[in-house]
């Protein structure tokens, strides 16, 4: 894999025509030290946020050893790459044929249940075992997040107690697992959905032994700057203490995108302007599904081979290369108001998703990736570790 300094020393040796990755391998090292020596439990990586073998293997190396899988082609993935990591099948809905592949096959011993028709399916296809860990997913609010997740998965208040008391009895560590949606912008996420956490329990007067607050824990985008990681760390353990559980009990995350979003970002050719729509070579159909589907803010810049007076801002959206008026990425994206045909765009953040979302619809597939040696366009690592973020501004705009 060829290495550059940044987007515009690419640009200029290349003038690629596709839309280009580049991989930042320093971010996502940063990005996993962090959560492995200052979240008080254990991180397991979310891998629907980017399968990618490369960061895979960076995240192992820097020490995160157990992965959060949802599929069976997740479980086969992680296994051929990493034989020895600790896979935990946290889909609340499996079928029997995955569970016992997963269980037989490639030694996974954790799945995630929100039924009691979920347990009685991973029972049968263990054959009985008595080696399981047994997650039952309850129903939390996603309020302060992002994109909700509240509506397909976890059980609700008066179905818990009786799924809890029956996943003990066939469990050698029993949790409770929950997710608070993606990108939730407050701590307060967390701690409510604790409070729900602690009722269960009294409820079902049984011993649990992990308690997994799941993932949603955020990254910095434009409009959407969260509070320090720090905080959202000691809003969990300090809820986690006050919980009426075993004394061993472990405290564990699933970050996806806090430990991916800052690997990645694009490079966009403009292929032609409209006044204010820019028409690029990626878009809904490749990288940039959320910006299409779900509106999301991307940080971008200019980038040019060629001296340029790029302070002169001004709002734009975007149109993938695609056939499909659906390829349109509303923005607004803050880009000069002099761009034009045969200009380069660096979007930013796309290590969360954007890799895993691809279709190559339209004959567009993935174009090269190359690994790049600056700084993602913001970071919540770094000098912002210990700081509170609220009045943090993102450099999305210009260079």
């Amino acid at each position: 894999m060829h290495n550059y300094n940044d987007a515009k020393a690419l640009i200029k040796a290349i003038q690629p025509d596709e839309s280009v990755t580049l991989v930042r391998p320093h971010a996502a090292k940063r990005a996993a030290r962090y959560f492995v020596d200052n979240f008080p439990g254990k991180s397991l990586y979310a891998v629907k946020a980017n399968p990618s073998p490369d960061l895979l293997q960076i995240l192992w190396d820097e020490g995160i050893h157990h992965f959060d899988v949802a599929s069976i082609g997740e479980v086969r993935l992680v296994k051929s790459l990493l034989p020895d990591a600790i896979l935990c099948f946290m889909h609340p809905v499996k079928s029997e044929r995955m569970i016992k592949e997963a269980y037989f096959e490639h030694g996974v011993r954790t799945f995630s249940l929100d039924t009691m028709e979920e347990l009685e399916k991973i029972k049968r296809a263990t054959d009985n075992a008595d080696d399981l860990n047994l997650c039952v997913r309850i129903r939390v609010s996603s309020k302060y997040a992002e994109i909700s997740l509240a509506a397909k998965f976890g059980a609700e208040a008066d179905e818990v107690a009786d799924i809890l008391m029956a996943a003990r009895q066939c469990s050698v560590q029993l949790g409770i697992c929950f997710h608070v949606g993606s990108q939730a912008m407050t701590p307060a996420a967390f701690s409510d959905a604790m409070e729900l956490v602690r009722a269960a329990i009294v409820e079902a007067s049984v011993t649990v032994d992990i308690i997994n607050v799941g993932g949603g824990f955020p990254s910095s985008y434009p409009g959407m700057e969260p509070p320090s990681l720090a905080h959202y760390f000691e809003t969990i353990d300090r809820s986690f203490e006050d919980l009426p559980i075993s004394y061993s009990a472990e405290l564990w995350c699933e970050p996806g995108r806090a430990l991916c979003a800052e690997y990645a970002s694009l490079i966009v050719k403009v292929e032609k302007r409209r006044g204010d729509e820019l028409y690029i070579n990626d878009g809904a159909y490749g990288a940039l599904f959320d910006a299409t589907h779900i509106g999301w803010r991307f940080p971008v810049r200019y980038i040019t081979p060629k001296p340029s007076d790029a302070t002169d801002l001004k709002p734009y959206s975007f149109y993938g290369p695609t056939c499909d008026d659906m390829d349109h990425m509303a923005g607004p994206f803050h880009l000069p108001a002099t761009i034009a045909a045969g200009d380069y765009i660096e979007i930013g953040l796309l290590g969360a998703y954007g890799c895993a979302m691809r279709s190559g619809f339209n004959g567009f597939e993935a174009g090269e990736i190359y690994i790049v040696h600056d700084e993602p366009m913001d970071t919540l690592y770094g000098h912002h570790n210990d700081v509170d973020r609220h009045n943090v501004v993102s450099i999305q705009q210009g260079q």
